[in-house]
């Protein structure tokens, strides 16, 4: 199993970012995709039409996203922890992104996606 570390800066302060990635009509709205998510404990967390999802472990409004996460595809019982740090930084956000336990053979997918998939259409759905 991997580990992905990811660093991004966002224009938008930390409450907006949060609930673009927890609410699910905007999660849909900038990735283009169906996504529902309970942001409770133990909420269902479901993206992309259901290509991705899992479960949220823990939230700090504002500040602090854990899920457990899997992607379609994997092999049977692999799940990571995807957390999702988000700090102020000026008048935007600095999110620090972790995922460990990711299959080593998805490693380079899922690297790449999380900046083509998220990263990139937040910023520009966020205007920054």
């Amino acid at each position: 199993m991997a580990t992905i570390h990811q660093e991004e800066k966002f224009a938008a302060p930390p409450d907006r970012v949060f609930k673009a990635l927890t609410d699910g009509k905007e999660h849909a709205r900038f990735t283009g995709a169906p996504a529902e998510i309970d942001p409770q404990p133990g909420g269902n967390v479901s993206c992309y039409g259901g290509k991705v999802g899992g479960r949220t472990v823990d939230l700090v409004p504002g500040s602090r996203i854990v899920w457990a996460w899997r992607a379609d595809g994997w092999p049977e019982g692999a799940w990571s922890i995807a957390r999702f740090e988000l700090s102020k930084s000026g008048s935007g956000t600095r999110l620090v992104f972790d995922q460990d336990g990711v299959p080593q053979s998805a490693l380079e997918h899922i690297d790449a996606g999380w900046k083509k998939m998220y990263w990139e259409p937040l910023r520009k759905y966020l205007g920054g």
